[in-house]
């Protein structure tokens, strides 16, 4: 008995082409007993529950981790602004502190016709923005009308609130440390 046989396979030879080439190429082709073929078949026939199971959870995975990744687009942009505020003001602290001009942040929602916010009492070479980034941004000083930078280096604790739809962030210093976004909810107006 050949090794094959055990197993139910008979190798056989035919050639590839008909003619004079039909020495030089071969093909081997097996045949199979019915009872391998019934295994092979089983085998190919479909899925287990096991790796259905395995594709459902990936997916609950997958959709799961792209639904928490998904943000309110109003919240990452008042994320922005109040970033940038952070650095602006910042920004405008050191200059009032460097050039020892009396400074202050002022939020101008609607007045004269313009809304964003302007910086005061600094010169005209620090061209500081004077607009958020994008439509609908409200700002609110908490206890003032206006934040004060400078320059004195401890300029007592302030707060700011930014709203957007119906987001809102906090921006806190406690007069010696720089402006932070906080992430508590904001105060009620």
């Amino acid at each position: 008995m050949k090794p094959l046989e055990a197993f139910g396979v008979v190798l056989r030879a035919k050639p590839l082409r008909q003619g004079a080439a039909a020495a030089s190429s071969w093909s081997i082709t097996a045949r199979l007993s019915p009872q391998i073929k019934s295994r092979v078949r089983s085998l190919c026939d479909g899925f287990t529950l096991i790796e259905l199971l395995v594709v459902v959870a990936l997916i609950a995975i997958a959709s799961a981790v792209v639904s928490l990744s998904l943000r309110d687009p109003a919240a990452t942009r008042l994320e922005h602004e109040a970033a940038r505020l952070v650095a602006l003001l910042e920004s405008a602290r050191t200059d009032a502190r460097a050039f020892g001009l009396a400074a202050s942040w002022e939020p101008r929602a609607g007045q004269d016709g313009v809304d964003g916010f302007r910086f005061v009492g600094l010169p005209p070479s620090s061209d500081l923005p004077s607009r958020w980034l994008g439509d609908g941004v409200t700002a609110e000083v908490f206890g003032a009308r206006a934040v004060s930078l400078g320059p004195e280096p401890l300029i007592g604790a302030q707060r700011i609130v930014l709203r957007l739809d119906q987001q809102s962030l906090t921006l806190d210093t406690d007069g010696l440390g720089p402006f932070i976004v906080n992430t508590a909810p904001a105060p009620a107006p």
